[in-house]
């Protein structure tokens, strides 16, 4: 017969040993392994820009500036980066948020912005480091957009494969700075082929096929419990005036292939109720709630 003295302090070394595996679980992984499905917006800065570009003129837009946005789900199964920012971390040299950037693209393009936080500083103080993230995925290959890619080498790259090959040829086309992300080509890598891709498996964030802008382009749907469904961007549309107004930017890959993707988009709209988050779009970027905080 076993006996009851030994049942009992048994157990509770049980306990304490479960609350010490507890209390060393790293960071941000522990708690994501029981909380619901987390949204944290990423303030990547404020980025200067000509509505001419998007066949718009300044009458038609609330401010000619652009917010650029990175996020980060926190899901029981994992965590997802999506977008990276405009300016990576290391290139910073001590530059605090709202000093002026300036930044010369691959092509002699160059572009003028206000840095926002550090994006790898805004996932600490949201209780994540860089080893902490599952997956990375892009919208797509843009500077504005991969600047913090290379600080995931341990994270599943979802890609399609459209934009993987666009990315790796000895000159990118379009407005790249291929540095950015060139760590990205070793990562493990899923190449999407579906026009949706569920993420974790339970249909709560699925990454949705948008080509048009480039030829790999992708759309993310978050479906959260409190806040409810949410359509990011990428660069579907920059500013809400391109949605009214029916109007593309001038530097598409393929325009019309642009034009099925948003009506396609509208369409899923629609039929979920979902809400779309312009990534680009400022004055909209300015309401959010920013990481450290979240929607649920």
């Amino acid at each position: 017969m076993l006996n009851p003295w030994s049942s009992r302090l048994t157990t509770a070394f049980a306990l304490g040993l479960a609350v010490l595996i507890g209390a060393c679980a790293p960071s941000g992984s522990s708690d994501s392994a029981t909380a619901p499905l987390r949204l944290y917006v990423l303030d990547g800065g404020v980025l200067a820009s000509d509505p001419a570009r998007y066949q718009l003129t300044k009458d038609d837009v609330e401010t000619t500036e652009l917010s650029v946005a990175a996020f980060l789900i926190a899901h029981p199964k994992g965590t997802l980066v999506w977008d990276t920012g405009s300016v990576p971390d290391e290139e910073r040299a001590g530059e605090p948020a709202g000093a002026n950037k300036h930044l010369v693209l691959a092509d002699g393009q160059e572009r003028n912005m206000v840095l926002g936080p550090p994006i790898l500083e805004q996932l600490q103080a949201s209780g994540f480091k860089p080893s902490d993230i599952t997956y990375i995925a892009l919208s797509h290959y843009h500077w504005d957009h991969t600047a913090n890619a290379n600080a995931f080498p341990q994270a599943t790259w979802l890609v399609r494969q459209a934009d993987h090959d666009a990315m790796f040829v000895p000159k990118p086309a379009g407005s790249v700075r291929p540095q950015t992300y060139a760590a990205l080509e070793k990562n493990a890598s899923v190449v999407v082929t579906n026009a949706e891709h569920d993420v974790f498996g339970d249909g709560t964030v699925i990454l949705k096929s948008a080509p048009g802008h480039t030829a790999g382009h992708q759309v993310l749907y978050v479906k959260l419990a409190h806040t409810g469904g949410v359509l990011l961007s990428g660069d579907l549309y920059h500013y809400p005036a391109e949605r009214k107004l029916g109007r593309l930017p001038t530097f598409e890959v393929d325009a019309k292939q642009t034009e099925v993707s948003r009506q396609q988009v509208e369409e899923f709209l629609s039929r979920t109720g979902a809400a779309l988050w312009i990534q680009h779009d400022l004055s909209a970027h300015r309401k959010l709630k920013k990481a450290p905080e979240f929607y649920d």
